[in-house]
C-alpha cells in the first residue's frame, strides 16, 4: 500500500500519541518508519489524495503536533512513496542531509509575506516623489492629455515610475526583514506580487519580524503586506 509522509524528524523525537490521526476519510492512524537516525511520520495514502480542507488541516495538525516536541522537516501536502521499502531507502540515501536540516532548523519557524501596492496610493506616492511627472500629469489633466501619441508617452512615463517603485519596496521589504531571519526563500512569481518571501526566523524573534511588518506598514501606506505564520519551514527543506 502507497504511504502518506508528513514529515522527518530526529530518531530520538518523541512520537506522537497513539490516537493521532492524518489524512484521509476515515482518518489513517499516524505511525512511524525508522531509519538510523532519523524517522517519517507516516500514515496509509488513501486511494485519491485531493487537497481538501479537511485533509490540508489534518496535515498541517501532524506537523504541529509533531513540532510542538523539536525540529521537525516537513513535506508539502501530497508526499507519497510507493511503500515502506522505497521510503526507507531514501531516508538512507539522505540521512547526512535531513540530520544537517534538522539541527539547523531547531527553534525555527517560517514566515511568508507577499507585498503589493495599493495603486492608487502609489500612484500618488510617484508623483510625489518626481514632481517633472507630476506637473506633467497636471498639465495632462487641464488640456485634456493632449494627442493620442503625448497621452501614451505619459502613460508610459507613469508605467517606468511605478515599476521602479515596485523594484525599490521589493528591496526594502528583503533587506528589512532579511536583519530578523536566519534564511530567506524567494517563492514562485506571480502577477500582482512585487515580493513573495519566506523568511526562516528564530521562534523566539518571531513578534520581532510581526512589528517590523507593521513599522514598513505604517511607514509606507502605499504598500500590502500579508504575513503568514509562523509555518513549519517548508520553505527550507529539499
Amino acid at each position: 500500500m502507497s504511504v502518506y509522509v508528513y514529515g522527518i524528524a530526529a530518531s530520538a523525537h518523541p512520537d506522537l500519541p497513539e490516537n493521532a490521526a492524518g489524512i484521509g476519510d476515515p482518518p489513517r492512524p499516524v505511525r512511524i518508519v525508522s531509519q538510523g537516525r532519523i524517522k517519517a511520520l507516516v500514515s496509509d495514502a488513501p486511494e485519491k489524495i485531493r487537497p481538501k480542507r479537511r485533509d490540508l488541516l489534518a496535515h498541517q495538525d501532524v506537523l504541529r503536533q509533531a513540532g510542538e516536541s523539536g525540529p521537525v522537516l516537513p513535506l508539502r501536502f501530497g508526499g507519497v512513496s510507493p511503500d515502506d521499502e522505497t521510503l526507507l531507502s531514501v531516508l538512507a540515501e539522505k540521512e547526512e542531509y535531513y540530520v544537517e536540516r534538522l539541527a539547523a532548523l531547531d527553534g525555527m519557524v517560517e514566515y511568508n509575506l507577499k507585498a503589493t501596492h495599493d495603486e492608487e496610493a502609489v500612484l500618488y506616492r510617484v508623483l510625489s516623489d518626481d514632481p517633472a511627472l507630476r506637473e506633467s500629469v497636471e498639465a495632462g489633466r487641464r488640456t485634456g492629455g493632449g494627442s493620442h501619441e503625448d497621452k501614451v508617452r505619459l502613460g508610459e512615463r507613469v508605467a517606468q515610475a511605478v515599476q521602479t517603485r515596485e523594484v525599490q519596496d521589493a528591496d526594502l521589504v528583503r533587506a528589512t526583514l532579511r536583519n530578523l531571519s536566519e534564511e530567506v526563500s524567494a517563492g514562485p512569481k506571480s502577477v500582482g506580487w512585487l515580493a513573495n518571501l519566506s523568511f526562516l526566523v528564530a521562534r523566539d524573534r518571531s513578534a520581532e519580524l510581526v512589528n517590523a511588518v507593521d513599522v514598513i506598514r505604517q511607514e509606507n501606506p502605499h504598500l500590502v503586506l500579508t504575513v503568514t505564520g509562523p509555518l513549519p519551514p517548508y520553505s527550507f527543506v529539499e
